[in-house]
Parts: structure tokens; C-alpha cells; sequence
């Protein structure tokens, strides 16, 4: 009798032959997807959806972006893009500590955006109105079909949409550049070469140094010993335009001021 290699497939509650071989192909097309490659940094962008968020301008929309970040530092992925720009632009401020993790995270991009910081192009944002929040799903199946239309699958942004994204951060940082966050008064010695260090010449080269943010304020001689005398200063900065420790290495430790400057110590530093 000759040998059948299917020859068990015709008995009860066993699959047959037709039925195993189209099993078999089905579970290698999905390891075949499952398994294939992407281009390098590519794979997430085929993926990747435009975040939909409620209007943030309204009580309810507040409340489900507090929601939202209560699990997330930014609107979309892991590091700041152009989305958290978007929303935070969005935003009625100041934003009211009842929404601890909506607060928490506009003054995380205003800080961003106050130090120039680089924002990635996100996956975009589709802001529903108050009249979508209180209608339910499947209530006007055209209106939805017609929003599956005009939705990004991809998440990209067009030539005007980039365009007017950057001319709000750009309008953004202007506007928080003019603010000033805090001042700070500082106490320096300044302290000569030698004995026959000119004072004169070198506190005149001190103030010569102008930076914005920066005022010199009051200034006396004080006898350190041997006949040598150090300058000690009064300044106040603006915090978020100058920095001391700048100040010093760029500014009043090189040429031609370090002629008559041997080295600079912070006395004393206070926020006002």
C-alpha cells in the first residue's frame, strides 16, 4: 500500500490539507510584515498620527489636556516639537493650578522657548471644537467620514503650516525675551597686577564693558596689603541675559582689559 503523506488529514476534527496549507501561508504573512525592515529613522513616520486634542481654550478641553500630560512630558513623542509650540500658543494664561500637569508643563516650554531651545517637527495637532466634545460618537456617521478624508495619516506639516509654526515660536521668544524672569545684585573684587597697577585706568576699563542686562553700580578701593589696593563693585544683571561666570572669563579677564586685571572674585550674590 503506498504511503500518503496526508493520509490522517481525513480523519474527524482534523483539518484538511487545503485548509492546513492556507493556515500555514496566512501566519507567514504576518511574520513577514512582523519582520520586515525600515529605513532608519523612518519606521515610527509611517505610523505616526496628527494628536487630537479637545479646544484648550475651554473648561472641558483644559481638563482633558491636564489628562493627557498626567502620563506625558510633551503632546507627542519624547522630546519638544513644533506640537507642544502649537498648543501652548493654544493656551489661555495665565493657566490655573487646578491643572497641576497642564501648568507644569506650559512653564516647561516657556522656559524652552525663553533659551532658543530646538524643537523637533512633532506629528501635528487636529483641535476639536466644543460642539465635537459634546457629540457623540457615530451621531453623523458623513461628518466623520469626512474627517477620515481630510486626516494626515502621516502626521506632515505643509510649507505654510512650517512656515506659520516658526513665526509663532519666533513671535514667542520675542515677546518672553522682553520679559525679564529676575535681576540680581552682585559684589566683585577686582584685584591689579601689582602696586603700580593705574586704579583709575582699570576701573575705568572695568565699566567699559556693556552688555544687556548689565548696570555698574558703586565702587571703592579697598588695601589688601603691601600697598596694593583691589577694586570692589557693585553690578546688577538681568538674570536670564548675563551671566557672572561669562562676565568674567569673556569679558573682564582678556585682552586689553587683563592688562590691569589680574583676577575677579564674586563677594557676594543676591536675587532682588
Amino acid at each position: 500500500m503506498p504511503f500518503f503523506p496526508f493520509k490522517y488529514c481525513t480523519e474527524p476534527k482534523t483539518l484538511d490539507a487545503t485548509n492546513r496549507l492556507q493556515q500555514l501561508s496566512a501566519s507567514s504573512l504576518v511574520f513577514s510584515f512582523l519582520s520586515c525592515s525600515f529605513p532608519a529613522g523612518e519606521k515610527s513616520h509611517y505610523f505616526e498620527m496628527a494628536v487630537a486634542l479637545h479646544d484648550v481654550k475651554s473648561a472641558a478641553g483644559l481638563k482633558k489636556l491636564d489628562e493627557y500630560l498626567l502620563s506625558r512630558s510633551y503632546i507627542s513623542g519624547y522630546q519638544p516639537s513644533k506640537d507642544d509650540v502649537t498648543v501652548y500658543e493654544s493656551l489661555s494664561k495665565p493657566v490655573s493650578s487646578e491643572y497641576l500637569n497642564v501648568a507644569r508643563w506650559s512653564n516647561h516650554i516657556e522656559a524652552l522657548l525663553r533659551v532658543s531651545a530646538v524643537f523637533g517637527e512633532g506629528s501635528g495637532v487636529k483641535f476639536e471644537s466644543a460642539e465635537a466634545i459634546a457629540t457623540p460618537p457615530g451621531a453623523d456617521a458623513k461628518a466623520a467620514d469626512d474627517d477620515d478624508d481630510d486626516m494626515d495619516l502621516f502626521g506632515e506639516e505643509t510649507e505654510e503650516e512650517k512656515k506659520a509654526a516658526e513665526e509663532r515660536a519666533a513671535s514667542i521668544k520675542a515677546s518672553t525675551k522682553k520679559k525679564e524672569s529676575g535681576k540680581s545684585s552682585v559684589l566683585m573684587d577686582i584685584k591689579p597686577w601689582d602696586d603700580e597697577t593705574d586704579m583709575k585706568k582699570l576701573e575705568e576699563a572695568v565699566r567699559s564693558v556693556e552688555m544687556e542686562g548689565l548696570l555698574w553700580g558703586a565702587s571703592k578701593l579697598v588695601p589688601v596689603g603691601y600697598g596694593i589696593k583691589k577694586l570692589q563693585i557693585m553690578l546688577t544683571i538681568v538674570d536670564d541675559l548675563v551671566s557672572v561666570d561669562n562676565l568674567i572669563e569673556e569679558r573682564l579677564t582678556v585682552e586689553p582689559i587683563n592688562e590691569h586685571v589680574q583676577s575677579c572674585d564674586i563677594v557676594a550674590f543676591n536675587k532682588i
